[in-house]
């Protein structure tokens, strides 16, 4: 077997960086003179700058090279959305980079995922690096993709490792176009990728300052407020000054303060946490924050718990008191799709998304009939190709109460003993 090959050099070179419209518009002239697919990435700040906005976007194309052109400089790409109409783009995890494009106004017609059509054909690993080596025979380095990609002018280096993530992806899109058909999963990654590329954005969370790390740690309704209250001082702070939320008052400051609830400066001085340069020059607002929270009436502190969405489910692990007859449902559900699952040799939460397996456990059909169950997957979101594939054993599973299709193991004296393991809630996850 062959050594993979280090990718060390964009075929072309470093193209130098667009960021002028007179810049973009050649650009432009020259992609729309290629030929094929296109493939784009796109390289964010995370960790250091406000929200999830692009700060470089790298587009390639067969006859017209590599093109790295700066949103800071050219903010709206419209342009080149509309002279790529019609043309198939190529991502990797699109569904982490499209929010970012739109926002620079880029939008695809047509969408194939690398990464989604890695899950597809049951690769236990998915990262664009070791889809390259195993398909390609190539490595690529991975040291600048946590770098903070505001900063300007870009290191050489830095330019290099982006100009490099589009190079052989095309590439790559063709090997695995032509081993999706070969599996007889093309329709459906067809499918799954348009569903990526029409997906709408998820809905603002419900009291987000509750991600907030340690919070499981405040037992008193009081603590947290000041867990809230800071986090929302915190969030305007950092949007204004175009920081990462962590960078302008890390987690654990909000935590001690919540666990202290200081009355005035000098005692939230005395937390370690706020002696750092950072916290002390906004020390006024967090004591603002804190005292709003103190001075809170009874009625207005948060419940322990957070308020549920009219449509959210109980946890799993309590449905066999509320709810007996749906745990007994799911328990047949998830081996039932995890079974066939592995049939197919895909993620089982690519066939069927955990939420979906709940959700039609909790609130099955009417009658549990083909038909209906088929048309309760459509309600929930499942493409045409999951539903043709689950309905006939989910029905089963459904009326019966028993897991439908799952092998069985012998019962043997030095056997292992059987543990659950539910459906994983990852990333990567299609649910709707």
């Amino acid at each position: 077997m062959n050594q993979p090959q280090p990718l060390t050099e964009p075929s072309g070179g470093v193209p130098e960086v667009v960021a002028t419209g007179a810049q973009l518009r050649e650009v432009i002239k020259r992609l729309t003179q290629g030929t094929g697919p296109v493939a784009i990435d796109a390289e964010r700040a995370s960790g250091y700058r406000y929200g999830q906005r692009a700060y470089l976007v790298q587009v390639r194309r067969a006859g017209a090279g590599t093109a790295l052109i700066d949103p800071l400089g050219v903010p709206d790409l419209g342009e080149l959305s509309r002279a790529l109409g019609g043309t198939e783009w190529v991502l990797h995890a699109a569904n982490q980079d499209l929010p970012s494009l739109a926002e620079v106004a880029l939008r695809p017609d047509s969408l194939f995922d690398t990464e989604l059509a890695g899950r597809l054909l049951g690769r236990a690993r998915v990262g664009l690096g070791t889809m390259v080596e195993a398909e390609l025979g190539l490595t690529m380095a991975k040291e600048h993709s946590a770098a903070d990609w505001s900063t300007r002018p870009l290191p050489h280096d830095w330019l290099r490792y982006a100009a490099l993530d589009v190079e052989v992806l095309i590439e790559l899109r063709q090997i695995l176009y032509r081993q999706l058909d070969e599996a007889g999963k093309l329709e459906w990654a067809l499918e799954e990728f348009e569903y990526v590329r029409t997906a709408p954005p998820p809905p603002p969370r419900v009291d987000p300052w509750r991600r907030t790390s340690g919070t499981h740690q405040i037992r008193d309704r009081r603590g947290l407020a000041v867990v809230r209250e800071l986090w929302i001082a915190r969030d305007a702070a950092a949007a204004q000054a175009d920081l990462a939320p962590g960078r302008v008052l890390p987690d654990r400051a909000i935590i001690a303060a919540a666990q202290a609830l200081p009355k005035n400066t000098d005692e939230l001085l005395a937390l370690r946490p706020f002696t750092n340069r950072g916290a002390r020059r906004r020390l006024r607002t967090w004591a603002g924050a804190i005292e709003t929270a103190l001075e809170l009436p009874e009625n207005e502190l948060p419940a322990h718990r957070a308020p549920h969405s009219p449509d959210a489910l109980p946890q799993p692990r309590s449905w066999k008191d509320r709810n007996p007859e749906a745990a007994v449902r799911l328990d047949a559900v998830r081996p039932t799709i995890r079974a066939l699952a592995d049939e197919l040799e895909l993620p089982q939460e690519n066939l069927l998304s955990p939420d979906t397996q709940r959700r039609i456990a909790w609130r099955p059909p009417s009658s549990a009939a083909e038909e209906l169950v088929a048309q309760a997957l459509r309600d929930l979101g499942a493409r045409r190709w999951q539903v043709e594939q689950v309905t006939e054993r989910l029905t089963q599973a459904l009326a019966t109460g028993t897991p439908v299709g799952v092998p069985e193991v012998a019962d043997t004296a030095d056997e292992a003993p059987e543990t659950a393991d539910e459906a994983p809630e990852t990333a990567g996850e299609n649910a709707p």
